[in-house]
C-alpha cells in the first residue's frame, strides 16, 4: 500500500476546497503557522487575533470542513493519473513564488510524469502564455493557432486556459505539431469546462497537463476566471495577448504578467477591429512588445543570442552589390528611350567623364545599359523592378 499523505499536503489540500484562490489574508496565516496549524485552529475554533481571520470566516469554514475530506480527494486525484503539489516539493513551479502571499496553496496537476512529460516545474520553465478574446475573429484563430504551433516546434510549452477562441486555438497549434500545452483551468481538473471543448481538455490530460488550485469537483465562477489569470502570467516567461477588447480577461493576464515583470506581448490586428484596441493599447502604451510569429515571441523570451529570431529581408536585387560609384552613375542614367551623353551622366553623378564612362562600360557588361550611338540608355526589361529607374523617377 502506497504510504499515507503527509499532514502538510493533506491540511493543504484542504484549504483549496475551504478558499478562494488568491487569499491573501490565508497565504499571510499559512506563512506565519503552517497550514497544519491553521487547519488545526480553524477546526478548534482558536481566536480569531490568533488566526488572522474574522470570526465570520472561521466559522463558516468550520461548517465547510464538516462536509468533504480532504484525503479522498488525494485518492481521487490520485486515481486520475495526478497529483497533489506543495511549495517544497520537487515539481512545485518556484515562479508561483512570486505572487507572494496571494500564491496558490496547491495545485492540482493532472497528466501523467513520463520522459515526454516531465515535472511541471521543468515545463514550466520553457513556456510561454497564449491568450485573448473567448469571441475571436477569424484572424486572431489563425493567428493563435500558428502561434501555438510555432513555439512548440521551437521547444516552447504552450500555456493557456482551454476556453473558446484564442485560448483553444493556442492549444490545437501546439497539439497539431505534436508539441506541449498546459491548460490552466478555473474549475476542478476533472471538470470539462466550457462543455463544448470536453474533447480538447480530454486530450490535453492526455498529452499535457491540466492545473488548478481547485479541489475536484469545484465549478468555475466569473471570479475564477480573472483570479485563473494570475497563476498563468507567473507560471510562464511571458505572455502574448492575440485579440483583446479593450475591457477582456487577456488584459488581466497580461497586466499580471508585467507586474510580475514576465514578458507582455502583443499581437497588432485591424485599426478598425474592437477586439485588437485592447492589445494596441498595451503596445501604444508600452505596456507590451509587438510580435508577429513564433520566432519573434521566442527572442523575446528565450535566452540571449540562444533564440533569435531570422532578419527579415526583403529581396536582393542585382544592383545591390554595385559599388557606390558605380550605382551613381546607373541612377544618372535616364529611363528614357534616347538615353543621355556621357557629359550629362557625368554631371548628374558627380563623377569624371573618364571614371564615367569606365563604369558605364562596367554597367553594360552587367547588363544594365546599353550604348545607342554617342548616348546611354538602360537596357529594355520585360520586368523591371522600380528601383532600376534612372534618376528621373
Amino acid at each position: 500500500m502506497p504510504d499515507p499523505p503527509d499532514p502538510e499536503r493533506v491540511a493543504r489540500a484542504a484549504l483549496t476546497r475551504l478558499i478562494e484562490p488568491g487569499d491573501a489574508a490565508i497565504g499571510r496565516s499559512v506563512q506565519r503557522l503552517g497550514a497544519v496549524r491553521l487547519l488545526q485552529g480553524i477546526q478548534e475554533g482558536a481566536p480569531p487575533d490568533r488566526l488572522g481571520l474574522g470570526a465570520d470566516r472561521i466559522a463558516a469554514y468550520q461548517e465547510r470542513l464538516r462536509k468533504f475530506n480532504p484525503a479522498v480527494d488525494l485518492e481521487r486525484i490520485a486515481k486520475l493519473g495526478g497529483r497533489f503539489i506543495i511549495p517544497g516539493d520537487i515539481e512545485w513551479p518556484s515562479q508561483l513564488d512570486d505572487l507572494g502571499d496571494s500564491r496558490p496553496v496547491g495545485l492540482w496537476v493532472r497528466g501523467r510524469l513520463s520522459p515526454r512529460l516531465p515535472s511541471l516545474r521543468l515545463l514550466a520553465l520553457r513556456s510561454v502564455a497564449v491568450v485573448g478574446s473567448r469571441a475571436c475573429t477569424g484572424y486572431g484563430r489563425h493567428v493563435a493557432g500558428q502561434l501555438g504551433s510555432e513555439l512548440a516546434e521551437r521547444g516552447w510549452v504552450v500555456v493557456s486556459g482551454a476556453a473558446y477562441g484564442v485560448d483553444t486555438a493556442a492549444h490545437l497549434g501546439a497539439l497539431a505539431v505534436n508539441g506541449m500545452t498546459i491548460a490552466v483551468l478555473a474549475s476542478g481538473v476533472d471538470i470539462c469546462y466550457p462543455r463544448g471543448n470536453e474533447a480538447l481538455i480530454q486530450r490535453i490530460a492526455n498529452d499535457g497537463l491540466l492545473v488548478s488550485e481547485l479541489a475536484l469537483g469545484m465549478n468555475p465562477t466569473r471570479f475564477r476566471f480573472v483570479l485563473r489569470n494570475r497563476v498563468i502570467a507567473a507560471l510562464t516567461r511571458g505572455t502574448v495577448v492575440v485579440e483583446a477588447a479593450p475591457r477582456s480577461g487577456a488584459l488581466s493576464t497580461a497586466r499580471r504578467a508585467r507586474d510580475l515583470n514576465r514578458h507582455t506581448m502583443g499581437v497588432p490586428g485591424p485599426v478598425t477591429s474592437e477586439l485588437s484596441a485592447g492589445v494596441h493599447a498595451l503596445i501604444r502604451t508600452g505596456a507590451a512588445s509587438m510580435v508577429t510569429n513564433g520566432a519573434e515571441v521566442g527572442e523575446l523570451v528565450g535566452s540571449i543570442g540562444a533564440d533569435l529570431a531570422p532578419e527579415r529581408v526583403g529581396p536582393i536585387l542585382p544592383r545591390d552589390a554595385l559599388e557606390p560609384p558605380v550605382a551613381r552613375v546607373l541612377e544618372a542614367v535616364p529611363a528614357s528611350a534616347d538615353g543621355a551623353p556621357v557629359l550629362r551622366i557625368a554631371r548628374y553623378a558627380a563623377l569624371s567623364e573618364e571614371a564615367t564612362v569606365h563604369h558605364l562600360h562596367e554597367l553594360g557588361s552587367l547588363g544594365f545599359v546599353e550604348r545607342h550611338g554617342a548616348h546611354w540608355r538602360l537596357v529594355r526589361r520585360k520586368r523591371s523592378h522600380p528601383s532600376t529607374g534612372g534618376h528621373g523617377e
